[in-house]
C-alpha cells in the first residue's frame, strides 16, 4: 500500500500528523464518521511499521468505526532513551493527533512489547480527571461522566508480550536461560546495551532517590495519574506468551506470580488456533497486606509490589502458544505479526483484539 493511495470499497488508505504513512482510517466519506482513535505502539527499535498488518485489519474489518495511528515518535535508537522519555513523546503526539481529528469521541491503545510499558507512561500524563465547576458535589450530579485520557473515553488498553513487571528476575528474560549467574550479569550490563531503557527494565534506575521507575507507576506518583489512568479504561487486556519468547517471560507479561501460571491446552477455539487461555481477572485491594514472598514463585520484593499494584484494577488475560508453529522460535513478533510474511501465525491473535474489542 503506498501513501496518498486512494480507497474505495473498504479498501484502507493512511495519512499521518507529518506526512508519513502511519495513520490509517476508511475512506473520505467514512473517515468522517470514525469517532474511535486506537493507537498502536511498537516495541524496541521497532518502527510505526511493526503494526501495519494490525492497523490493516482493524480499518478493514471495522470500517466507519476506527481510525488508526501507528505511534511514529519513538521509532529506532530513540527506544532506547527510556520508558517515561518516550512516554512523554508518545503523549504529545497523541494530543497532536486528536487535535487534527475534532469528531473523535473514544481513545484505545494496543502496544508490543516495551510499548505497553510507554503506552502505560503516556496515558499517565493524559489523563484528565472529572472537574467541572457546574456539577454538583453529590453521586447523582455525577453518575455517567468520566475522566478521560486526552478528552476522549477510554475504552481498551491492550497489550501484547509488554514485560510489566520488568526483565529482572528469574526467568523474565528467557533468552538468559533461567541462569542465576546470567540473569545478574544481564542487570549490571544492560545499560551498556539498551542505555536508559535497560535501566528501567532492569529496575536498576535510582534517579535522586526516587524509586525505579516501574515501581512509580504503579500509583499516581507526582503529576502522573499512572493508576487513575489505566482504571479510567473499561478494559485493560494482556495477550502473553506461554513459551518460546525469547524476550519477554510469561510471568511478566501476564502479571502473575510462578505459582499463579496456568495449565493450557492446545486451544480453546477453532478460529483462534493460538489462543490457549482466557482469564478474567478482578481486582483486589491489597492495602494492608503482607508481601507474598515464597521460594515457590521465583519472586523478590519489588517483583511482587508490581504485581500486587497492578493487580488493583481489573485484567483480561490472554495467553497464546505457538508451540506447534514453524515461526515458534520468533514469537515474540509472530503475536504481534511484526512481518505480514515472516510472521502470519499469529494473524489469529488479531482477529482475537479485533473480535473482542469494545466500540
Amino acid at each position: 500500500m503506498e501513501n496518498g493511495e486512494g480507497v474505495k470499497n473498504g479498501v484502507c488508505s493512511t495519512e499521518s500528523v507529518n506526512g508519513s504513512c502511519d495513520v490509517w482510517s476508511c475512506n473520505e466519506s467514512d473517515s468522517s464518521s470514525a469517532d474511535h482513535l486506537v493507537i498502536m505502539v511498537h516495541g524496541i527499535l521497532g518502527s510505526a511499521s511493526d503494526w501495519k498488518f494490525g492497523a490493516e485489519q482493524f480499518v478493514r474489518m471495522l470500517p466507519d468505526k476506527v481510525i488508526v495511528h501507528c505511534s511514529e515518535r519513538n521509532a529506532s535508537r530513540l527506544t532506547l532513551d527510556g520508558v517515561d522519555v518516550m512516554g512523554e513523546r508518545l503523549a504529545q503526539e497523541v494530543l497532536e493527533v486528536i487535535q487534527r481529528k475534532p469528531n473523535l469521541r473514544k481513545i484505545s491503545f494496543i502496544a508490543h512489547s516495551v510499548g505497553g510499558l510507554v503506552a502505560r507512561y503516556a496515558i499517565g500524563r493524559l489523563y484528565r480527571p472529572l472537574i467541572d465547576e457546574n456539577l454538583g458535589e453529590s453521586p447523582a450530579d455525577r453518575e455517567g461522566l468520566k475522566a478521560t485520557i486526552g478528552g476522549l473515553e477510554a475504552m481498551n488498553f491492550i497489550t501484547v508480550a509488554t514485560p510489566h513487571l520488568g526483565s529482572r528476575g528469574n526467568k523474565q528474560v528467557p533468552f538468559l536461560f533461567g541462569v542465576n549467574a546470567f540473569e545478574k550479569a544481564a542487570g549490571l550490563v544492560i545499560h551498556w546495551i539498551f542505555r536508559r531503557t535497560g535501566r528501567h527494565l532492569f529496575l536498576t534506575d535510582v534517579d535522586e532517590g526516587k524509586p525505579p521507575l516501574l515501581k512509580q507507576m504503579i500509583e499516581d506518583y507526582g503529576d502522573c495519574f499512572f493508576m487513575s489512568a489505566l482504571r479510567t479504561f473499561r478494559r485493560r487486556v494482556v495477550y502473553s506468551n506461554v513459551g518460546y519468547d525469547h524476550i519477554v517471560g510469561w510471568r511478566t507479561s501476564s502479571i502473575r506470580r510462578n505459582s499463579e501460571l496456568p495449565k493450557w491446552e492446545d486451544h480453546l477455539n477453532e478460529k483462534y488456533p493460538h489462543i490457549v487461555y482466557e482469564e478474567r481477572c478482578k481486582s483486589y485491594d491489597s492495602e494492608g497486606t503482607d508481601l507474598i514472598l515464597t521460594e515457590e514463585n521465583n519472586s523478590d520484593k519489588i517483583e511482587e509490589e508490581l504485581v500486587t499494584g497492578l493487580s488493583r484494577v481489573s485484567w483480561e488475560k490472554v495467553d497464546v502458544s505457538f508451540h506447534s508453529s514453524r515461526q515458534r522460535f520468533a514469537a515474540h513478533s509472530v503475536i504481534q505479526v511484526k512481518d505480514n510474511v515472516m510472521h502470519i501465525e499469529g494473524a489469529d491473535v488479531i482477529q482475537h483484539i479485533i473480535d473482542h474489542i469494545l466500540l
